[in-house]
C-alpha cells in the first residue's frame, strides 16, 4: 500500500532497557543495524502494525513490553533508486513512519529473533540511545535522529551526540543470533 505521494506506510520500533539503551538489530546475512521496522498492513492502525512486528522481529508479546510514547506525524524518508525493486521504481518513493518509544518489561531472555520463519535479524545488542543515528544506512540517519529527539523527552536521555558516546565505547554488549 503506497499512498499518492509515493510513501509506504510504517512503523519504526525504539525498544529501551532499563538503562535507555536501545534494541539495535543486524540484518540477516548482511553487516547492516537498524530498528525494527515494518510496514502497515491494509485495516491495521500503527499501534497495531508495531505489536505484530515487534512479535515477528523480536519475538517480543504486548506482556513484554510498555508504550513510552510515539512521534506525532509521520517521518520520511527517501529510499535511493537503485534500492527500490524494478516493478516499483516511477511510483515508489520511500517510507513514512510513526515511531513507537518502548520500554522493555520482560528479560533479555525473552528477545527470540527466530519467533517466524524468515527471520529480518540474526543478531542484536543493546547501544546507547544516540549511536543509531550514526551507525544506521546514510539514507536513514535524518529519520532516525528526528525520532529519537522527538522522543527523548519520554526518558531521561543525556543529550550528547552519538559520535562522542560511541568514543567511549558505550553500549556495545552484543548478543548473538541464537536468542
Amino acid at each position: 500500500m503506497i499512498d499518492k505521494d509515493g510513501y509506504r506506510p510504517n512503523v519504526g520500533i525504539v525498544l529501551c532497557n532499563g538503562r535507555n539503551e536501545v534494541f539495535w538489530g543486524k540484518r540477516v546475512r548482511q553487516d547492516s543495524w537498524q530498528f525494527p521496522q515494518g510496514g502497515i498492513k491494509h485495516g491495521e492502525t500503527p499501534e497495531l502494525a508495531m505489536f505484530r512486528e515487534l512479535r515477528e522481529e523480536v519475538g517480543l508479546r504486548p506482556e513484554h513490553v510498555r508504550i513510552l510514547g510515539r512521534t506525532r506525524e509521520w517521518l520520511r524518508y527517501d529510499v535511493p533508486r537503485e534500492w527500490v525493486r524494478r516493478e516499483w521504481r516511477g511510483h515508489y518513493r520511500g517510507q513514512k513512519q510513526i515511531w513507537f518509544l518502548l520500554r522493555l518489561t520482560g528479560r533479555d531472555i525473552d528477545v527470540c529473533l527466530r519467533a517466524t520463519e524468515h527471520p529480518e535479524f540474526d543478531a542484536w545488542r543493546w547501544n546507547d540511545y544516540w549511536s543509531p543515528v550514526a551507525s544506521v544506512v546514510e539514507f536513514k540517519q535524518q529519520v532516525y535522529r528526528l525520532a529519537l529527539e522527538e522522543l527523548q523527552h519520554f526518558l531521561q536521555v543525556d543529550n550528547q551526540p552519538a559520535k562522542v558516546r560511541r568514543a567511549y565505547g558505550y553500549g556495545m554488549k552484543a548478543h548473538n543470533g541464537r536468542y
